[in-house]
């Protein structure tokens, strides 16, 4: 097995050093291409007006001056063009994406480019903050994490979904167990603005988010995470509503 591993926290990330131990659990035949810099944020974003940057920092370990989509492409379509990766692996994200994380996630933007080349892809990320100890549990992906992986590789599994693996903020022992969720939804908008000023009187800002919980629907990745279980959420890229493309054809109907 090949595996390619990436993340948007960036190529010296602790996350990434995670998902690497875990990804050689199965094979030897790990290649990691990450981007230079943290891409948190960065959604399923391609660099278009700037050559990209892919510097080997190690073997089959390179890192690149773009997105976590740039980078799942230059592994797949050059790094490793003549034997293509058989999964793709991105994270460990240093906090949870979930809910309507998952439309601004670079990390799920890694495991989205990884299905739409064909591979298999799985985004992992671990919950922080809700503990109250300041403690990231790392241990909990690396120990619980092949395990997640193994199985789902034993699984009829269509390449097209793209698998959204959260961890709780805890330690191994204190997992509930693991769930298959739906994505869900919070009941608050934790993003907020934050005005500055620099030496010069300008005004600047920074976007913020709040880790405050919400009261999420039973079975919602929300709902497991806050459960104390592992959160496994298959998703696919494809945003129609088919509910609402019905109501809309037959408001449209007969017209040209």
């Amino acid at each position: 097995m090949r595996i390619l591993v990436t993340n948007d926290d960036g190529i010296n990330a602790p996350g990434l050093k995670v998902l690497t131990d875990i990804a050689r659990a199965f094979t030897d035949d790990v290649w990691v291409v990450a981007p230079d810099t943290n891409q948190s944020g960065a959604s399923h974003s391609l660099t278009l007006h700037e050559p990209l940057r892919c510097e080997p920092v190690a073997e089959k370990r390179y890192a690149v001056s773009g997105t976590p989509t740039d980078c799942v492409i230059m592994g797949v379509r050059h790094l490793m063009l003549d034997h293509p990766p058989d999964l793709v692996l991105s994270g460990v994200n240093k906090g949870a994406n979930l809910a309507e994380d998952v439309t601004y996630s670079g990390t799920i933007a890694g495991a989205i480019e990884g299905s739409q080349l064909g591979v298999r892809s799985i985004a992992m990320s671990l919950a922080f903050g809700f503990d109250g100890s300041g403690t990231i549990h790392w241990e909990t992906p690396l120990a619980l994490g092949p395990g997640i992986i193994e199985r789902l590789l034993a699984s009829d599994w269509n390449p097209a979904v793209l698998m959204n693996v959260n961890f709780p903020d805890l330690a191994p022992e204190a997992i509930a167990g693991t769930m298959v969720t739906v994505q869900g939804k919070r009941d608050q908008n934790l993003l907020h603005i934050d005005e500055r000023f620099d030496t010069w009187g300008t005004p600047y800002y920074w976007f913020g988010f709040e880790r405050r919980k919400s009261n999420p629907l039973e079975g919602t990745d929300l709902w497991a995470i806050y459960k104390g279980l592992i959160s496994i959420t298959p998703l696919v890229p494809n945003l129609t509503h088919l509910a609402e493309m019905d109501a809309l054809a037959a408001l449209f109907a007969g017209e040209r």
